[in-house]
C-alpha cells in the first residue's frame, strides 16, 4: 500500500510531461526567441517617425532575441546558454563571415565565367551601405537561434543528429515558400544551406559561426553584388551587375539562391563540414 502511494506521489504532473515533449519545447523556444521582434517593430513604428527608425529598432530587437533565447535555455532546457557565450565570439563570427563571403564570391565568379553574371562597374562607397547590417544581424541571430538552436537542438536530443539535420534543414527551406519567385530549386538551395549551418553548429556547438555565415551570405549577395536575396528586391550595392540567361543559373525572380551553382557549392561545403562534425562526434 505504501509503495503504491509512493509511486503515485512521484508520478510526473501533466505540466511537467507536457514541458518534456519535444514539440512543446520547440514551440516555446520559437515563441520566446522570436516574439519580441514583431512587437519591437510595432512599438517603434507607433512611437517614432519612419526617418528616425534606422538601425536602432533592429539592434534592440536583436537584444531581445538574445535575452529570449537565453531565457528559454535556462528555464525550459535547464542548461547554460554556452552556444552564445562571448568567449571566442569574435573568432567564430569572423570564420563564419569569411565562409559566407567566400561562398557568395565564388558563386558570382562562376556565374561570371558562365556569362550569366555581367559585371558593369563599381559604385562609390557610402556609409548607407552599412545600414543594412543591423537588419541582417537581427535576421542572422534570430533565424540561427530558432532553426539551429531550438529546432535542431531539441530534435537532436530526441531523435539524434541525423534526424535533426534533415528536419531542421527542411523546415528552414520550406520556411521560404511564401517568398516571391520561389521554386523547387530555390527551396533545395535554402535546405542545403540549412544542412551547412547545422554542420557548422555540430562542429562548434556554438551559434556564432552560423550567424556570421548567415549575415555574410545575405549582405554580400544584396549589398556587395546588388542582387536579389530570397525574392526580396535587389538594391544598389557596391558592385553593379545583372544576372541574365537561363533561370536554372540566374535563379529568376527569387535571385541567385534559386540557382544551380550555389546549390553545388553549398552542398560541397556542407559535405566537408558534416564529415568533420561526425568525425568529432
Amino acid at each position: 500500500m505504501e509503495n503504491t502511494l509512493s509511486m503515485a506521489s512521484t508520478k510526473p504532473s501533466l505540466a511537467s510531461r507536457l514541458m518534456a515533449h519535444p514539440l512543446i519545447r520547440i514551440v516555446l523556444g520559437l515563441v520566446l526567441t522570436f516574439a519580441a521582434v514583431p512587437l519591437t517593430m510595432i512599438v517603434a513604428a507607433q512611437l517614432v517617425a519612419k526617418p528616425y527608425r534606422i538601425v536602432w529598432p533592429q539592434l534592440l530587437a536583436a537584444v531581445f532575441v538574445w535575452i529570449g533565447y537565453r531565457f528559454y535555455l535556462r528555464r525550459i532546457e535547464k542548461r547554460q546558454p554556452t552556444e552564445l557565450a562571448t568567449s571566442g565570439m569574435a573568432r567564430e563570427l569572423g570564420a563564419g563571415l569569411l565562409l559566407g563571403g567566400a561562398l557568395v564570391a565564388l558563386t558570382f565568379a562562376l556565374l561570371g565565367v558562365l556569362g550569366v553574371y555581367r559585371f558593369d562597374g563599381v559604385n562609390p562607397f557610402s556609409v548607407m551601405m552599412l545600414v543594412s547590417l543591423a537588419e541582417l544581424a537581427l535576421v542572422g541571430l534570430a533565424e540561427e537561434a530558432m532553426f539551429r538552436g531550438v529546432i535542431f537542438g531539441v530534435t537532436e536530443r530526441s531523435l539524434g543528429s541525423k534526424a535533426a539535420i534533415v528536419i531542421s534543414s527542411l523546415v528552414f527551406g520550406l520556411g521560404h515558400l511564401p517568398n516571391e519567385g520561389v521554386s523547387f530549386l530555390a527551396v533545395g538551395v535554402i535546405t542545403v544551406y540549412g544542412v551547412l549551418q547545422a554542420a557548422l553548429y555540430m562542429k562548434t556547438r556554438r551559434l556564432w559561426i552560423c550567424i556570421g555565415s548567415h549575415v555574410a551570405w545575405n549582405y554580400c549577395v544584396s549589398t556587395v553584388f546588388s542582387s536579389t536575396v530570397s525574392g526580396h528586391a535587389a538594391t544598389d550595392g557596391l558592385l553593379r551587375g545583372e544576372l541574365v540567361g537561363n533561370t536554372l543559373l540566374t535563379g529568376g525572380v527569387f535571385g541567385v539562391e534559386g540557382s544551380l551553382i550555389p546549390l553545388l557549392l553549398i552542398a560541397a561545403a556542407a559535405l566537408y563540414y558534416l564529415r568533420n562534425a561526425f568525425r568529432r562526434a
